[in-house]
């Protein structure tokens, strides 16, 4: 795969759209570019990588005719910017979520598989070691049925962007597609790439805090599976340590993975014991292991590793999620 041979627009230089960039020049592409309206937020990585800039997304689309596209905007653009780009001939890699909406999903989904484009979502945590390693001992039944999960991210929002006012962060607003839900929506996401969709979901939600926001800065959302498991899915934006961990219980023993303790447990009930395994893993890792994934994609032709059926099951639990919140019930899934 020789990356130098393809055109690629980055829309979108926050802090997302910067990392994608510059390991994008890492990875050894050559013909790079980046879009963004804010000329502080564009010129610093024009001037940084040497490559070209633009301010308008749909001239940058009609004069450098890239073959790919990275969306790394605030939510609420996110499915606009992803059609115009497909329809421009572009396979996309879409920084999670899909969008903030369902409303015209279908048409990109659509549009992708008539045109044959890769559209790849930034669900970026399934390429975590350690998560991958839990996955893998599932699938061998290791711990046996899964009977209940419980899982939980949780950091400071001013943290999150130390250089950024969190008060202007498309997660504070909800206008711009924020809110805990739908910005933490990796955890909904490799929870049904672990266990599989859900037949109904119940949530709590709201704003806890005194942080300056619009929108739900901590929730819970509980699940039941078809199978009769259960998990309930901790996320919020107003604790002070950063914490992100997920425990499974099988009828056969406990896995355990820690995020920030880079382990992987394994409890086997046969021999009344645990096992630790390490599993370290450099932030910057996951995203590079992405981007290689999307490119192989598109160089084979080959289904993205998570797709816009990925994207849009993730998008669907939020809003169930949101909805169940909103009326005190619960949403039947499936």
């Amino acid at each position: 795969m020789v990356l130098a041979e393809y055109g690629v627009l980055v829309v979108g230089a926050g802090s997302i759209g910067r990392r994608h960039l510059r390991n994008l020049r890492a990875l050894g592409v050559q013909r790079l570019a980046a879009c963004d309206p804010a000329e502080d937020r564009l010129a610093p990585v024009v001037e940084e990588l040497g490559i070209q800039g633009y301010a308008d997304y749909e001239e940058a689309l009609a004069q450098l005719r890239p073959e790919i596209v990275f969306v790394c905007t605030p939510p609420v653009l996110h499915l606009p910017q992803t059609l115009a780009a497909v329809r421009a001939n572009a396979h996309v890699f879409v920084e999670k979520p899909l969008a903030h909406a369902l409303d015209d999903v279908d048409a990109l989904v659509a549009e992708a598989a008539a045109r044959e484009r890769i559209v790849q979502v930034g669900y970026n945590l399934r390429f975590h070691p350690g998560l991958r390693r839990v996955k893998e001992l599932l699938d061998q039944g290791t711990i046996g049925r899964v009977l209940w999960a419980q899982l939980e991210v949780g950091q400071y929002l001013p943290d999150w962007r130390p250089w950024q006012d969190y008060r202007q962060s498309y997660t504070a607003r909800r206008a711009l597609g924020g809110g805990i839900v739908l910005d933490a929506s990796h955890e909904l996401d490799y929870l049904v790439w672990l266990l599989g969709v859900p037949s109904a979901v119940l949530c709590l939600s709201g704003r806890v805090s005194s942080l300056e926001v619009d929108v739900e800065d901590c929730a819970t959302v509980l699940l039941r599976f078809p199978s009769g498991a259960q998990a309930d899915v901790h996320l919020d934006f107003v604790q002070r340590a950063y914490s992100r961990s997920c425990k499974l219980a099988g009828e056969e023993g406990t896995l355990l993975w820690d995020y920030t303790g880079q382990q992987v447990r394994l409890y086997r009930a046969e021999r009344a014991a645990w096992e630790v395994e390490e599993h370290p893993c450099e932030l910057n890792q996951m995203y590079l292991a992405e981007v290689e994934a999307f490119f192989d994609s598109v160089a084979r032709g080959a289904p993205p590793s998570v797709g816009l059926a990925d994207g849009r099951l993730a998008l669907r639990l939020v809003l169930a999620a949101h909805e169940a919140a909103a009326e005190g019930r619960s949403v039947q899934f499936g």
